[in-house]
């Protein structure tokens, strides 16, 4: 603990990047290496030349929201949740949808596996599954147990403790061609009172572009002021967040030292999360109150190595 205290410290006083929290039930895995992107500090980085434009796009008035919480929304979890296995765990075959574009497997999926929205959701039913001996990382979109098998939207495998990237132009089970976990904001970070890690969030209208570490769009729109899957966000240096409660307060530090991801296609300002019982809703339901215009786009160049 010593050694992980050090490195951590050494991290945050080089500004740039950090050891993110361990995942529960996966101690031993880290969530990638320290100098993975997720995991990179932007407070310092230059503002985009075309910031104010993207902002305009997605909506300077509309307010953030907490895609995530305590309890159950229409019959299912409140945020994306995550399975921890064994490397003992039973590994199956999944037929997909997209399969030029998606890692064949097999995948360790337990009978009780958590899915987004629960077993009878008809949204974007993520599915993540974390191998704690090997340290591996599987995610599926739109998982479904069908006829005695499973059949997924997409799906990607991945090496916690590497940073390789998706193939250029691949989708994974985010429309952005990146993981999904390592973007979600966790009540275990919270609770130590801070998170290490950009965050992940959706907008309704995309380009038909993404920039790095993102590797796939999902868009046929050209208008160079909508984001493009991979453009990081952070929340304005000058935003006062004094006032917000402790829960809200965390997260919103973390988007100013970290910031967000365009991620995948969906409602605007929405913030991804992990479901945990001992989030407080009315303290999350704070973060409601922060406007499109509290936030500046980074500058996508200054990002990629």
């Amino acid at each position: 603990m010593k050694r992980l205290a050090l490195l951590a410290l050494v991290a945050g006083l080089a500004g740039s990047a950090a050891i993110a929290a361990p995942l529960p039930g996966a101690g031993n895995c880290a969530v990638f290496p320290p100098d993975n992107p997720w995991n990179r500090r932007v407070d310092d980085l230059p503002v985009a030349a075309n910031s104010t434009a993207v902002i305009a796009s997605i909506g300077p008035g509309k307010t953030m929201h907490a895609d995530f919480g305590s309890g159950l929304w229409e019959g299912g979890p409140i945020g994306i949740p995550i399975t921890t296995v064994s490397s003992a765990q039973k590994r199956s075959a999944v037929s997909f949808e997209y399969a030029d574009e998606s890692d064949r497997g097999p995948y360790p999926i337990p009978a009780g596996v958590k899915i987004e929205g629960g077993p009878q959701a008809d949204g974007d039913r993520h599915a993540l599954i974390v191998d704690r001996n090997r340290c591996r990382l599987y995610e599926l979109f739109a998982l479904r147990r069908q006829g005695g098998r499973w059949t997924a939207g997409s799906g990607a495998i991945w090496d916690l403790r590497s940073n390789r990237l998706r193939p250029s132009g691949w989708t994974s089970a985010d429309a952005a061609g990146l993981p999904i976990l390592p973007g979600l904001a966790r009540y275990d970070e919270v609770a130590r009172g801070r998170i290490d890690h950009a965050l992940r969030f959706t907008v309704s209208r995309t380009r038909r572009a993404y920039v790095w570490p993102a590797r796939h769009f999902a868009s046929s729109e050209a208008d160079a002021s909508l984001p493009p899957m991979g453009l990081r966000l952070r929340l304005k240096r000058s935003y006062d967040i004094s006032r917000f409660p402790r829960q809200s307060r965390v997260v919103l530090q973390a988007l100013k030292e970290y910031g967000m991801v365009v991620a995948d296609n969906g409602s605007d300002w929405y913030v991804s999360g992990a479901p945990d019982p001992r989030w407080s809703n009315d303290d999350l339901h704070s973060l409601h109150t922060v406007p499109g215009s509290a936030f500046e786009v980074v500058d996508p160049a200054s990002i990629r190595p």
